[in-house]
């Protein structure tokens, strides 16, 4: 019987089971039997294992749709030509009730997207980690079904899935949501990184030590600072900022230790500065690792003798003020460079606090993303927003170089630019997309070298115009959108298709 009229039967008959069933469709029978045997030894559920799209829907031609909700794990290319993305779309025509999960050894991004756009829910590249399979299966039944299942089974995937999405039926990947547990003084973090500087904020807030908050920038370092003075005996008082880096060095020291009439050129009166607007309270400097060495040996005397002398003042000022450092610099490497003082730095480095990198803590991005998505989402949209499962994919796999405030600053893009209510893969920032080896692992592998050889200049020179070409159709001839699909000046794309005579 042909394969494709095979796979449009109709099926009849009824079945109920306690729990939902897991099948897997996996022509490498001896993975098929590993998967089987894990998965049914560690969830102690029913698990069918067939090596064909034929096989499964015999099974299934005996059971009424609606009453055998189940979890389809499918190889996407299956022996005898069989396609376990076409084994998705016959079983949802039948009406059955399901959630999805694909394998494939030979990714490409195409693919990925194809089995987004049918609702699968995971999309897995071979060679896995078993052990993912099953957090994402327990996920699926709980997320997607509505299946409640015994406690010792959902206590195997924990911290995959927020507790208050586990009886929600969606199509799409809901985000998980932060807890109480996870903020902290408008921080949030679950994983350890992030534990370990709450514990350090609470043990050193009711002190007067200096603080040294170093961590790349966007990490929140500021947040840290705001959080110490909260909670710390002067939160009544002043918590007053300055950046370091920002202003000019001939201004910085008036605007840290304040100016005299006539001091200069353009004082007119006498102004109070930073240290002194912050008396009984906190003062936060800013990427102290830009300020100019001068002013670093002006700064080692306030700390030390805890006076200011105003500029143009031949009087000196008592202050009592809690100081915060904070930079993204490596101070210690700038001390050995020459270019920041040694006894300025363990000045300020009595307690230091490290900020992790966002890609240091990846755990912490659905978490933050959430965070974002009600913050910009009106409240009566917050809950349809939803993200394709490879598209979070994407975005955990993002190094993120500019931390949380770059992550904050494409949430907020995607929620103004993305008109549904699902954020798919081709809606992220080109280099988001590209970073991830899922993206390019497509060009890699797109040609294999015939044995008799290939003009390669020829074949680079066709490649460049059909890419030139795709990239002039999708954005309608808009030349600069289509410099930006394809990583080039909107110039050298001008020149490139004037020299090739290309054209839409």
């Amino acid at each position: 019987m042909d394969d494709m009229n095979f796979l449009h039967q109709s099926f009849d008959g009824s079945s109920v089971m306690n729990f939902p069933p897991i099948i897997i469709v996996e022509d490498d029978k001896l993975l098929g039997l590993s998967l089987k045997k894990y998965l049914e030894q560690t969830l102690k559920l029913n698990v069918q294992l067939y090596s064909s799209s034929e096989d499964c829907l015999m099974n299934f031609a005996k059971f009424h749709p609606k009453e055998n909700p189940f979890c389809l794990v499918t190889d996407i290319s299956l022996e005898q030509g069989s396609d376990g993305l076409l084994l998705i779309d016959i079983l949802k025509d039948k009406g059955f009730e399901f959630v999805s999960i694909v394998m494939t050894g030979f990714a490409s991004i195409e693919t990925a997207i194809a089995a987004t756009k049918k609702g699968v829910f995971h999309y897995l590249t071979k060679p896995f980690e078993i052990e993912n399979l099953k957090k994402l299966v327990i996920q699926a039944l709980q997320t997607k079904l509505s299946t409640v299942l015994p406690r010792e089974i959902v206590s195997e995937g924990e911290g995959v899935f927020a507790a208050g999405d586990r009886n929600k039926a969606t199509s799409r990947l809901k985000i998980d949501r932060p807890t109480v547990e996870d903020t902290f003084e408008g921080m949030i973090g679950r994983s350890k990184a992030m534990r370990d500087v709450f514990d350090r904020i609470q043990k050193v807030a009711k002190t007067d030590s200096t603080i040294l908050i170093m961590g790349p920038s966007g990490t929140g370092k500021e947040l840290v600072a705001s959080a110490i003075h909260k909670l710390s005996s002067r939160n009544l008082k002043n918590r007053v900022s300055v950046n370091c880096g920002a202003i000019p060095a001939e201004l910085l020291e008036s605007e840290l230790f304040g100016h005299m009439k006539g001091a200069f050129t353009g004082a007119i009166s006498n102004r109070k500065g930073r240290f002194e607007l912050a008396q009984n309270g906190t003062i936060f400097l800013d990427e102290i690792g830009d300020m100019p060495q001068l002013l670093q040996v002006k700064l080692l005397r306030v700390l030390q003798e805890r006076q200011i002398e105003p500029v143009g003042s031949s009087e000196n000022i008592d202050i009592d003020v809690r100081v915060i450092a904070a930079t993204h610099r490596d101070l210690e490497k700038a001390v050995a460079e020459g270019k920041f003082r040694e006894d300025l730095f363990y000045r300020l480095n009595v307690i230091p606090i490290k900020m992790p990198a966002l890609k240091e803590r990846r755990e912490d991005i659905p978490l933050l993303i959430s965070h974002f998505l009600d913050r910009f989402v009106s409240a009566d949209r917050s809950n349809e927003i939803s993200f394709a499962p490879l598209t979070m994919d994407l975005l955990m796999g993002y190094d993120w170089p500019g931390n949380v405030r770059e992550l904050e600053n494409v949430i907020e893009r995607l929620v103004i630019l993305r008109g549904g209510n699902e954020i798919l893969p081709e809606d992220l920032p080109a280099k988001i997309f590209r970073s991830n080896p899922l993206a390019t692992h497509q060009y890699k592998t797109l040609f294999e070298l015939p044995e008799i050889g290939v003009d390669l200049k020829q074949i680079l020179s066709d490649i460049e115009d059909s890419l030139i070409m795709q990239a002039m159709n999708r954005t309608r001839g808009n030349k600069n959108q289509a410099s930006k699909l394809l990583a080039l000046n909107r110039t050298t794309l001008i020149e490139k298709m004037k020299k090739k005579n290309l054209e839409l």
